[in-house]
């Protein structure tokens, strides 16, 4: 799959038009819409490219979904250089496509510093991500369901611990497990790691919203994203298995509210991430 992960990586590489000016197009796919995740990476790509202290790293950003995005149309990426200080940097991205925003991001950025150190421990009753099926065996049952999607280009290897969302209809629970990773080699590049971390974090996350209700986005449900926030705590590779241990939290008036602790195969936490988004059930 290393020509899917490269695809993934030729996405985020932005074009520059103007200072502080980027622009990004979609894969050539029949979406809907574009893939939040896709819009989230690059515009976090838009803003740590305009840091120019060395070594300053993404550790924080806060997003909102606004509106669809177009697959088949170019996305405009416009950096506010908030502020650069002696060690923290605050970029705001507005997405706009059509003359009208459909997604705004503000990161911060903070040089490597000595200090204090704590993490929960992950769980240590995990089975190991090769002993569990990929994207493809699994939903292999339900191919005349789910027509040509599944077959489409998929560079992030997921693997479910608890079974795929499918499978598990009817079935309660508030959380569940997700081994990913970038099905290839990545550069070496950290900024680009952390994009690809973002890009993959809003493939699963709204789903555990539906968890406690037995149901899955098959299952008549209407799901979009509404805002997306991460913390990134301690240096990772994405194209290393990482565990996404993922909760539900709440769900209310056609909304839920989800959070997951992404940790690397070694147990360390790397990145944590919290999302509200629209689940609206139409059936």
């Amino acid at each position: 799959m290393q020509d899917d992960v490269d695809a993934l990586v030729r996405l985020l590489d932005l074009e520059p038009i103007e200072v502080n000016l980027f622009r990004g197009v979609s894969p050539d796919e029949d979406r809907q819409r574009v893939f939040g995740g896709q819009v989230a990476g690059q515009a976090l790509v838009a803003s740590a490219r305009t840091v120019e202290e060395p070594g300053r790293m993404v550790h924080s950003l806060h997003a909102y979904f606004l509106r669809p995005g177009d697959p088949k149309a170019p996305i405009l990426y416009e950096v506010d250089r908030i502020r650069d200080g002696r060690s923290f940097s605050t970029r705001r991205v507005v997405a706009i496509q059509h003359g009208r925003a459909i997604f705004n991001l503000q990161a911060s950025f903070h040089d490597h510093e000595a200090g204090f150190d704590y993490q929960p421990q992950p769980r240590d009753d995990v089975p190991e991500p090769e002993s569990l099926p990929d994207f493809k065996t699994r939903m292999e049952p339900h191919r005349e369901r789910l027509g040509q999607w599944l077959d489409l280009p998929r560079p992030i290897d997921t693997r479910y611990v608890n079974g795929d969302p499918m499978s598990r209809s009817g079935q309660r629970s508030s959380s569940q497990l997700v081994w990913m990773r970038a099905d290839g080699r990545l550069p070496d590049d950290p900024v680009l790691h952390a994009c690809v971390v973002t890009y993959a974090s809003d493939m699963t996350l709204l789903d555990t919203t539906l968890l406690p209700h037995g149901r899955s986005y098959f299952d008549g449900v209407q799901m979009a994203s509404l805002d997306h926030a991460m913390w990134f705590h301690r240096p990772f590779r994405a194209d290393e298995w990482m565990l996404y241990e993922q909760r539900a939290i709440s769900s209310s008036s056609a909304r839920g509210l989800a959070a997951g602790s992404i940790y690397t195969k070694d147990g360390e936490l790397a990145v944590n991430v919290s999302q509200e988004g629209l689940i609206r059930p139409t059936s």
